[in-house]
C-alpha cells in the first residue's frame, strides 16, 4: 500500500515540474543555513576537497547535486509521511560545528575526495557515539572513470581515524533499515547510477553488533542521490528512480528512530 502511494505522489509531482521537483539548478557555493527550529532539516556535511576532486563549474565534490537532491527527498518526505521537515531550507555543516548535534542525520558524498582534520575527526566519532547517523553516498570504485581520489581506501583511511575499531559490514536485503517503511527486498539487482557494476551497500555497527544500532550506512559503487536530484527532468526511468526514493525515505526513518 505505501509503495503504491509513493508512487502516485512521485507521478504528480514530476508532472509538477517548478512546483514539485526542483529543475537543475545547481550551485558552486553552500547556501545560508536555516537556524535550528526542531523541525527536521537535512544535513550534508561540507569539507575541505582534496586535489582533482573538482568538478564542472568550479564545484568541490562535496556540493555534487546539492540543494536539488535534498530539496526533492524531503518533497518525498513530507507526502509520504507527517514529517514536516523543511523542504527547502538544506543546511550544511562541517563535522566540527558544535551545531551538527542538534541533528540527528548527517549526508556526506564523493568520499574519496574527503579531507580530515583532527577536529573534524573528533566531532564525527562523538556525533556517531551520542546518536547521530551518517549517510555516505555518490561513492566510486577505485578508478572509476581514470580519477584519483576515487575508490574504497582514502574513505576507509579517514574512518580509521574516526572510529579505530570499527569494522565494515556487507548489509544484507534483511537488515532493519530496508524494512522501516518500504519494503526493500532486493539489493542485488538494484538501480545503478554509474552502470559499473552492481551497488555495494555496507555498514558500521554500534560496537561492531549488527543486532545494535545502525550508525553508518554507505551506498559505494553507486550514487542514489543522483536519481533525486534528475528526478524532476527525466534523465532516469521512472521505477528506478522510485527505487532511489524509496532508499532515501528508509535511511531518513531508520535515523530518526533508532
Amino acid at each position: 500500500m505505501a509503495a503504491a502511494i509513493f508512487a502516485i505522489v512521485a507521478v504528480a509531482f514530476a508532472q509538477r515540474g517548478f512546483g514539485g521537483f526542483e529543475r537543475y539548478r545547481g550551485t558552486s557555493r553552500m547556501l545560508p543555513n536555516t537556524p535550528y527550529d526542531g523541525r527536521f532539516t537535512f544535513v550534508r556535511v561540507h569539507y575541505e576537497t582534496a586535489p582533482g576532486g573538482y568538478w564542472a563549474g568550479g564545484r568541490p565534490s562535496w556540493i555534487h547535486g546539492y540543494p536539488i537532491a535534498e530539496r526533492n527527498l524531503m518533497k518525498i518526505m513530507n507526502e509520504v509521511s507527517f514529517l514536516g521537515a523543511h523542504d527547502e531550507e538544506i543546511n550544511s555543516l562541517a563535522l566540527d560545528d558544535p551545531a551538527l548535534t542538534k541533528y540527528p542525520i548527517a549526508y556526506i558524498i564523493e568520499v574519496g575526495w574527503w579531507t580530515l582534520t583532527d577536529r573534524e575527526a573528533a566531532g564525527l566519532r562523538s556525533y556517531l557515539l551520542k546518536g547521530g547517523f551518517l549517510i555516505v553516498d555518490d561513492f566510486k570504485m577505485s578508478g572509476w572513470r581514470g580519477m584519483a581520489g576515487a575508490g574504497w581506501e582514502p574513505f576507509e583511511a579517514n574512518m580509521k581515524r574516526v572510529l579505530p575499531e570499527a569494522r565494515f559490514v556487507e548489509m544484507q536485503a534483511r537488515d532493519p533499515i530496508f524494512h522501516c517503511f518500504f519494503e526493500i527486498n532486493n539489493l542485488d539487482d538494484f538501480p545503478q547510477a554509474y552502470n559499473s557494476g552492481r551497488p555495494i551497500f555496507r555498514g558500521v555497527y554500534e560496537d561492531n553488533d549488527p543486532a545494535k544500532r545502525l550508525m553508518i550506512i554507505v551506498n559505494y559503487n553507486t550514487d542514489i542521490s543522483q536519481y533525486w536530484e534528475w528526478s524532476g527532468r527525466g534523465l532516469r526511468p521512472f521505477d528506478e528512480t522510485n527505487e532511489a526514493y524509496k532508499l532515501g525515505v528508509n535511511y531518513i526513518v531508520y535515523g530518526l528512530t533508532h
